[in-house]
């Protein structure tokens, strides 16, 4: 068993799409409606406008906190209102309004967290018994479950997480109060039993959890390329879903086709895993002929070090999520929070790429001719981070 991370998101979704089918929940509707253990505090930046749970599924909400480091073995984990006020012990900040509601698509694990509350709230259940009984179980994913910590009875069949170094976690994985962002366990061939569930609801031919108007809604993108926990790619006549994941020590990645049945998911335990992850990813898409996910051959060029000197900084992606650029003998290297570093190479004087996964920086400058900003292209999303 392995940590899903951020891949926790689209089966959380999931569960809370059921409670919408059932007429328990609406999509549309102030999210405040549903929660009764805490409020989500209203704010001039929103305009007046209320947060619902669509827009915390499409991450169009406009809430804070990007993802979450988790809580050590020896560490107190906080309660799920303290993390969502950001009160000690939570490492993370208050989770709030950052902009209003479905200006712009921006990536929120903390919208997700208002989701959980939302979900406890209604049904007055556990959430590693909600999503037990209203997803895992029925899809059958019999190794998978989103008890924080794993329970002592599962830990002998669980991977062991390594930080980029090749030493172990210490303490071992981390624990994730916020379930429905980054809490569940799972294997590979049990996230296999998910996409093809989602692939065989569309046709209606496997509607364990939802049916076939639901599963449709879930996989319609919209701003960001982004469903309903689920990211949407590919042509519009063979797309695909898909989500990463990444806790420490672990990195994950799937994909599936919505039309053919194909798909893949590769889990690692290791933070380096990410770069094997889109490795295997690249290596089944040309085996298996699939539209997407291919290798892409790009060409470097040589600029001038005075210039590379110039993008060294750090730039800030979100509150508490930086993506700090060093020059290293001669070499251009990023790292984002809580990532390993990964060297970028030149294509023009301003636009960079990595190797090991898909995504392109483009460094931006000012009327005076300072870099004071780069653009991180990566997933068909376009996000800005200014220089600090």
């Amino acid at each position: 068993m392995f940590q899903a991370g951020s891949i926790s998101k689209p089966l959380a979704a999931m569960a809370a799409l059921r409670l919408v089918q059932d007429g328990k929940i609406a999509l549309d509707s102030d999210i405040n409606t549903y929660l009764t253990s805490w409020k989500f505090p209203s704010d001039p930046i929103a305009g007046g406008k209320p947060i619902t749970l669509r827009e915390l599924l499409t991450h169009t909400a406009g809430t804070t906190v990007h993802g979450f480091p988790g809580y050590a073995s020896k560490e107190p984990v906080p309660t799920l209102v303290q993390v969502l006020n950001g009160e000690k012990p939570a490492n993370t900040p208050a989770i709030r309004t950052e902009q209003p509601p479905m200006k712009e698509w921006k990536y929120s694990g903390g919208g997700f967290t208002i989701m959980q509350q939302a979900l406890l709230d209604v049904t007055h259940e556990g959430f590693p018994k909600l999503l037990h009984d209203s997803v895992l179980a029925p899809i059958g994913m019999t190794r998978s479950t989103y008890e924080q910590p794993l329970p002592e009875s599962l830990r002998d069949n669980a991977a062991t997480p390594f930080r980029g170094d090749g030493k172990p976690v210490p303490g071992g994985a981390h624990t994730y109060p916020e379930m429905a962002a980054a809490g569940m366990w799972t294997t590979p061939t049990d996230l296999a039993k998910y996409a093809i569930e989602v692939e065989r609801s569309l046709e209606g031919k496997s509607n364990h959890v939802l049916n076939a108007d639901m599963t449709r809604q879930m996989v319609t993108p919209g701003m960001g390329h982004w469903g309903l926990g689920l990211e949407i790619g590919g042509a519009n006549a063979s797309p695909y879903f898909s989500h990463r994941g990444a806790n420490e020590g672990f990195r994950n990645i799937f994909a599936a086709y919505e039309k053919t049945g194909d798909g893949a998911v590769v889990m690692t335990n290791g933070d380096n895993g990410g770069q094997l992850g889109d490795e295997i990813m690249h290596a089944i898409a040309a085996e298996y002929n699939w539209p997407d996910w291919r290798p892409e051959v790009r060409t470097t060029i040589q600029v001038d070090p005075k210039i590379l000197a110039s993008y060294v900084g750090t730039y800030q992606l979100a509150p508490n999520f930086n993506l700090v650029v060093t020059l290293e003998n001669g070499q251009l290297v990023t790292q984002a929070t809580g990532q390993p570093k990964f060297p970028v190479y030149a294509e023009t004087e301003t636009k960079f790429f990595p190797v090991v996964f898909p995504a392109e920086l483009e460094f931006v400058k000012d009327d005076k001719g300072a870099v004071s900003a780069v653009v991180l292209h990566q997933g068909g999303h376009d996000m800005r981070a200014h220089r600090k």
